[in-house]
C-alpha cells in the first residue's frame, strides 16, 4: 500500500477552499445571518470537523440545507439565539454520536430526505429570487412567492445583470468540464477549478468595470469584532427543545448521508469512514462554530466531491483548507467586500435548483414513494422543515402499512374441461398478499360472488393469514359444501389454511426455500438421480437433474407468466453482455421471464459500423430490439478478470490457433487503443482498467451506427454501462460524462 501523498492533500485543500469561501458567504445571507457567520463556520468546519470527524475525505462547513431554517430561526428569535440553539445542536450531536446510533439516521426514509432538499431548494430559490433582484427575501417561502411578482415589477436592474451573469458562467463552466474533461493535462487543470470561483470572479470584476452600484458582501474589519456569547432562545421550553432537534437532526442527517456517498467513492489505501465518530465530530464543530458565533455545520456533497476530485487522501486536506479560509479573511478581505450579493444569490439559485434531484424521481417513481417525496416537499415549502419531514415520514408510513395488507382477489369462471358437468361449473378464486382482518371485506364480497353449488379452485397465495381472515374462508367454505358446492384449497407458499384447521400452529412463519435456485450446482449439496443412458456424475446428468428440480419446484410458479407471454414478448432492455458463465443477467439485474432481451459474445463487444472484418450478429440483434421490439434502452454490461481483455493485453496470442475467436477478438482493437491512450489509474490493475474501458468504448461502437446515434440524439434511446466486479458481486453503473463507474443509483448500502 503507498504511503499518502502529503503533496495531493495540499493541492486539494486549496481546490476545496475555493469552493467553501463562495459557498460559505452565499449560505450566510440566504441564512439571514452576519456574513462573517458563514466563514467562521466555515473554519470551524474544516479545522474542528477535520479533526474531530469520522470521514477523513468529507469536508464541513456551512450547511446549505439549513439555509431556510436558520433564516426561520434569526427571524423568530434573533442571531445571539440562533448560536445559542446552533451550540446546543452540537452538544446533542456529541450526545447521540456517544451513544453509537449514527446508523439509525440513515433509517430515515430516502424518499423522505430527497422531498426534504427538494423543498429547501425550492425555498432556497424563491428567497434568492429578491436578491437577485435587488430586494431583500421575505420571512418564508409563502411570503416570498407571493412578494415575487411585485419584486419583479421593481427590479434592480444591474443586480439582476450581476446575477444572471453569474449563473450563466456557472452553467457555462460546468458544460466546459463534463465536455472536454480528459483532454489534457493543462485543460484538466484549468477545468478542474470549481465553477463557483470563474463565475464570481467574472461577476464581480463585471460590476466593478460598469462601476454598477450593487450591495456588497459587507465585513467586520476583523472576524469577531463585536463578538457576544450566544443565548437560549427567549421561547417556551418545547420550542426550544424542537429548533435544537431540528438543526441537530437535519444536519445529522445531511452529514452522514454525506459520509455514505464520500464512503462509495473512497481511493484504495484510505481509512474507512466511522459513522459514530463522524457525528461526534458534527457536534463538536457545530458547538464550537454556535459558541464563536457561526452558522450551523454539515458535511456536504458538494465539498467532499471537490476533495475527492481533487486528489486528497487523508484528513489533511479539510483541516487546511479551513486554515486557508482563515488566511483569506485576515489578508484577503478587500477582496472578499467587492463580491455583488446578486452574485452569490444566483450561486445559491443554481444549488437550490440542483438540490430538487429530479434524476432521482425516476427511482421514487418506479417504487412508487413518489407522494412521499411530494409530501415532503409541500411541507417544508408551505409549513417548514420539521413539519414537512414529519408529513413525509406520515405519508411512508401510510404507504408502508397499505403494502404491507396489500392484496388482490380475483374472481373468474374457469374454462370447462372435459370433466367439468354442464350444470356444475368450475369458479377459480386466487388471493394474492397479506391476508388480515383488513381484506376480509374485500374477501368476503368476492366469495359472495361464486354461484351456490358450483366447484371452486381457491389459491391462496399469501404470505401471512390471521385469524380473523381464517374464520372467514372457513365458515365461507363451509357454507358453501353445505349447499352442494366443492372447495378445493391449494396453498401456493405457507400453508396458514391448513395448518390452522388441524391446529398446528408452531410452524406458521416463513421458511428459507428449499433450494438455492441461484446457486451452481456444486453448492447444492444434493445427489442428483442418475438419467437413463448418462454416466453417474456426468454433466449431462447434473443438466438433467436441475431440469428435474425446475420441473418439480419453479415451473408450477411461473406457468401463469409464461402462458401470458407464450405468443408475445415485450422486453423492456436489450442487454449486451459477455458469454463468461459467471456472468448471470437475470440475477443481476433480479428480472424474470419477458424483461431482457440479451445478446451474448466473447468479451461483450459491439463491432463498429463498417468494422474489419465485417460482423452483423450483433447489429441485427440491435436492429430487431429497437425496429421490431420497441425496446429503447440498451445496456452493456462489461465484468472483471474477462478472458477476452486478457487475449487483448496479451496481443491475440494466446488464441491465434483459434481462428474464428481470433477474428472476433479484433472487434476490440478500439478498446486496446482507448486503453493506450488512457492515462493510468492509481491503484487499479491493468485488467481491471481495460475491462471498465471496453464498456465505454462498445456504448461508443454502438453509436457509430447512424441511424442509432439519431435515436440516441433526439432522447428516443438510452445507453447504459454497467460494470460486474466478480469477486466483491457488486454491480457500478457507468457516468458517461466522467467516463468512470460508481454506484448503482437509489443503492444505499454502506460498506462502513
Amino acid at each position: 500500500m503507498k504511503a499518502p501523498s502529503h503533496t495531493a492533500d495540499v493541492a486539494a485543500s486549496f481546490v476545496v477552499f475555493l469552493v467553501a469561501v463562495p459557498l460559505a458567504l452565499a449560505v450566510a445571507v440566504a441564512s439571514g445571518a452576519p456574513v462573517a457567520a458563514g466563514l467562521v463556520a466555515a473554519v470551524v468546519g474544516g479545522i474542528a470537523g477535520g479533526l474531530a470527524g469520522g470521514s477523513p475525505l468529507q469536508v464541513s462547513g456551512p450547511a446549505a440545507g439549513l439555509a431556510v431554517v436558520v433564516a426561520e430561526l434569526v427571524h423568530a428569535y434573533g442571531w445571539r439565539a440562533t448560536c445559542g440553539v446552533t451550540l446546543l445542536a452540537g452538544v446533542l450531536q456529541v450526545a447521540l454520536g456517544t451513544a453509537r446510533i449514527a446508523r439509525a439516521a440513515l433509517a430515515v426514509s430516502p424518499a423522505v430526505v430527497q422531498g426534504m432538499l427538494a423543498g429547501v431548494g425550492l425555498a432556497l430559490v424563491l428567497s434568492q429570487l429578491h436578491v437577485m433582484l435587488g430586494g431583500r427575501p421575505q420571512g418564508s417561502a409563502v411570503a416570498n412567492l407571493t412578494e415575487l411578482p411585485g419584486r419583479l415589477v421593481r427590479a434592480h436592474g444591474p443586480s439582476v445583470g450581476v446575477a444572471v451573469a453569474t449563473i450563466a458562467v456557472l452553467l457555462l463552466w460546468t458544460y466546459v468540464r463534463r465536455r472536454y474533461e480528459g483532454g489534457g493535462r493543462a485543460t484538466g487543470a484549468v477545468l478542474r477549478v470549481p465553477a463557483a470561483v470563474p463565475a464570481v470572479v467574472v461577476a464581480s470584476a463585471g460590476a466593478w468595470a460598469l462601476h454598477w452600484d450593487v450591495p456588497r458582501v459587507d465585513l467586520p474589519e476583523r472576524l469577531f469584532d463585536g463578538w457576544r456569547p450566544p443565548v437560549l432562545p427567549d421561547a417556551p421550553v418545547h420550542e426550544i427543545v424542537g429548533a435544537v432537534a431540528a438543526v441537530a437532526v437535519v444536519a445529522a442527517v445531511e452529514s452522514l448521508l454525506s459520509a455514505v456517498a464520500v464512503e462509495r467513492r473512497r481511493p484504495d489505501g484510505v481509512a474507512r469512514a466511522d459513522l459514530d465518530r463522524e457525528l461526534l465530530g458534527q457536534g463538536a464543530a457545530n458547538a464550537v462554530s454556535g459558541l464563536l458565533g457561526g452558522v450551523p455545520v454539515a458535511g456536504g456533497i458538494v465539498r467532499g466531491t471537490a476533495n475527492l476530485d481533487a486528489g486528497a487522501r487523508t484528513r489533511a486536506s479539510c483541516v487546511l483548507h479551513g486554515v486557508w479560509v482563515l488566511v483569506a479573511v485576515v489578508g484577503g478581505a478587500a477582496l472578499v467586500e467587492r463580491i455583488p450579493l446578486s452574485a452569490l444569490a444566483g450561486i445559491l439559485v443554481v444549488l437550490g435548483f440542483r438540490m430538487l434531484d429530479t434524476a432521482r424521481l425516476r427511482d421514487l417513481w418506479n417504487h412508487r414513494e413518489v407522494p412521499v417525496h411530494v409530501a415532503t416537499a409541500a411541507g417544508v415549502l408551505l409549513l417548514g422543515l420539521g413539519e414537512g419531514v414529519l408529513a413525509g415520514m406520515a405519508v411512508a408510513g401510510v404507504l408502508a402499512l397499505r403494502r404491507l395488507t396489500r392484496l388482490t382477489v380475483r374472481v373468474e369462471e374457469a374454462v370447462p374441461s372435459a370433466d367439468d358437468r354442464p350444470d356444475r361449473p368450475t369458479w377459480h378464486v386466487v388471493v394474492e398478499g397479506t391476508l388480515t382482518f383488513l381484506g376480509v371485506p374485500r374477501l368476503s364480497r368476492a366469495l359472495a360472488a361464486v354461484p351456490p353449488g358450483a366447484k371452486v379452485d381457491l389459491d391462496l397465495n399469501v404470505d401471512f393469514m390471521d385469524h380473523a381472515a381464517f374464520e372467514a374462508v372457513h365458515r365461507w367454505r363451509l357454507g358453501h359444501e353445505r349447499l352442494g358446492g366443492g372447495v378445493d384449497i391449494d396453498e401456493v407458499h405457507e400453508s396458514w389454511y391448513e395448518r390452522a384447521v388441524t391446529g398446528d400452529l408452531s410452524g406458521q412463519r416463513k421458511s428459507a426455500p428449499g433450494s438455492r435456485w441461484w446457486a451452481p450446482w456444486a453448492n447444492r449439496r444434493r445427489r442428483p438421480a442418475t438419467a437413463p443412458g448418462a454416466a453417474p456424475g456426468t454433466p449431462s446428468d447434473l443438466l438433467l437433474s436441475g431440469i428435474r428440480e425446475y420441473q418439480g419446484q419453479t415451473a408450477p410458479l411461473v406457468r401463469p407468466i409464461m402462458s401470458e407471454l407464450a405468443f408475445e414478448q415485450k422486453p423492456k432492455h436489450l442487454f449486451i453482455t459477455c458469454v463468461d458463465s459467471r456472468v448471470v443477467p437475470n440475477i443481476i439485474t433480479a428480472s424474470g421471464p419477458g424483461d431482457l432481451f440479451i445478446n451474448r459474445n466473447v468479451g461483450n463487444m459491439v463491432p463498429r459500423h463498417g468494422s474489419v472484418p465485417p460482423d452483423d450478429s450483433v447489429a441485427a440483434t440491435v436492429e430487431y430490439a429497437l425496429n421490431v421490439l420497441g425496446i429503447r434502452t440498451i445496456t452493456v454490461c462489461g465484468h472483471s478478470n474477462c478472458g477476452a481483455m486478457a487475449a487483448l493485453l496479451a496481443g491475440g496470442k494466446e488464441v491465434e490457433h483459434l481462428a474464428s475467436l481470433s477474428r472476433w477478438i479484433r472487434h476490440g482493437e478500439p478498446s486496446l487503443a482507448r486503453f493506450m491512450e488512457a492515462e493510468p489509474a492509481p491503484d487499479e490493475s491493468p485488467m481491471t482498467r481495460l475491462c471498465r474501458l471496453n464498456v465505454v468504448q462498445q456504448l461508443e461502437n454502438l453509436e457509430s451506427y447512424p441511424w442509432l446515434r439519431a435515436l440516441v440524439d433526439s432522447g428516443e434511446l438510452e445507453l447504459v454501462g454497467l460494470y460486474l466486479d466478480l469477486e466483491t458481486a457488486d454491480v457500478h453503473m457507468l457516468d458517461r460524462a466522467s467516463g468512470t463507474f460508481g454506484p448503482v443509483p437509489g443503492d444505499h448500502r454502506t460498506s462502513v
